[in-house]
């Protein structure tokens, strides 16, 4: 029997992504942070925003880790992994975590311009595609959205 998941054991990799964040808007990007846990719950990797950094708009927190795991381990299936990351992801990154094959998706603050794990679009859950993804969502929300709102507020 599967023991239930408990949203507090989520806490502590949330708070390894809200400082990869922090890291990111201090190098001028958007601070979103993404934590990856490998099928025990250990964390394997945490990385940041870097479009700014690499010049690419595809240097999203979460593709990044992605990438770097399914290189590291050799097979682009993540199966078992759980995605933390602090804000929604959008629909790049949610739909590379459906190809991924991932298990889950806990993330912080929604985001409702670009959401695509509730807010807008749902594609993590779509019956339509061939793996679908459990959500989690406001693990550490405020403080997820507290660091967004800061940092738009200091770029206006």
């Amino acid at each position: 029997m599967t023991e239930p998941i408990r949203h507090d054991q989520y806490e502590e990799p949330m708070r390894l992504a809200l400082n990869a964040a922090r890291e990111a808007a201090d190098g001028g990007d958007v601070p979103v942070g993404a934590v990856l846990l490998d099928a025990d719950g250990e964390v394997v990797l945490v990385d940041r925003n870097r479009r700014e950094e690499f010049s690419d708009p595809t240097a999203h927190a979460e593709m990044l880790v992605l990438s770097r795991r399914a290189r590291d381990l050799g097979d682009w299936r993540l199966n078992g992994h759980t995605l933390v990351v602090t804000l929604e992801p959008c629909p790049m990154c949610a739909g590379a975590a459906v190809w991924a094959r991932l298990d889950r998706i806990v993330y912080g603050a929604a985001d409702p311009k670009a959401g695509a794990a509730w807010s807008l679009y749902n594609i993590p859950q779509d019956r339509r595609l061939n793996h679908r993804i459990d959500l989690i969502e406001g693990i550490l929300a405020e403080e997820s959205g507290a660091l967004l709102e800061d940092f738009f507020a200091s770029r206006r």
